[in-house]
């Protein structure tokens, strides 16, 4: 009965001893494994930290340098639309003045022929063909004189230098006399009439 006992006392000991070796192994391997996933992770976090950095590094250099070209580029059309504005301006009467100066040369023409003749009648033909020509050229520019006379003032179109007394009743509130003529260019108003006004 001792020996059944002594057997039994050492089949306890031995699973006890066998568990709390287990335990042991456990709490070392759950240690060792902890331990390495924490820094196996923490590794890991900081590598794709440092990709992702290094990503977004990489694409704000390349909008900054896209930004620096894109203000460039700006500036360089700003430098240009400057320089073509102020050649425009320079230029802008160049056509009409030349097709002008072929009026001009009539004119000179026209005067020499003042000088050298008493001909009324030639002289007045001579500067009606300058005008005609002045008027034509303008009006192939798209310059248009407004008719004013006897139409209804409008405040619009018209400026009233005075205003006198209408000789009929059907001409009060209407243009009698024109000062300065009024003038389109391509259908727009750019100059108003100067007008007398019957009241």
């Amino acid at each position: 009965m001792s020996d059944q006992n002594t057997e039994k006392n050492g089949k306890t000991n031995e699973h006890t001893d066998n568990m709390a070796q287990n335990e042991s192994i456990d709490d070392m391997l759950s240690n060792v494994l902890n331990t390495d996933d924490s820094r196996v992770g923490t590794d890991m976090l900081d590598e794709g930290e440092d990709e992702e950095k290094e990503k977004l590094k990489a694409e704000i250099a390349e909008l900054k340098d896209k930004h620096i070209r894109q203000l460039a580029e700006f500036e360089n059309f700003r430098r240009r639309q400057a320089k073509e504005a102020i050649e425009l301006r320079q230029t802008a009467g160049k056509e009409i003045i030349q097709e002008l100066l072929v009026a001009l040369d009539d004119m000179d023409r026209a005067e020499k022929q003042i000088d050298n003749t008493d001909d009324v009648k030639l002289i007045k033909e001579g500067i009606a063909l300058v005008f005609g020509k002045v008027r034509n050229i303008l009006n192939q520019k798209g310059l248009r004189r407004m008719e004013a006379v006897n139409h209804d003032f409008d405040a619009d179109l018209h400026e009233a230098i005075t205003e006198i007394p209408a000789p009929s009743e059907q001409m009060k509130g209407k243009v009698i006399d024109e000062v300065e003529s009024g003038y389109y260019l391509n259908d727009k108003l750019i100059r108003y009439a100067k007008v007398v006004v019957g009241k």
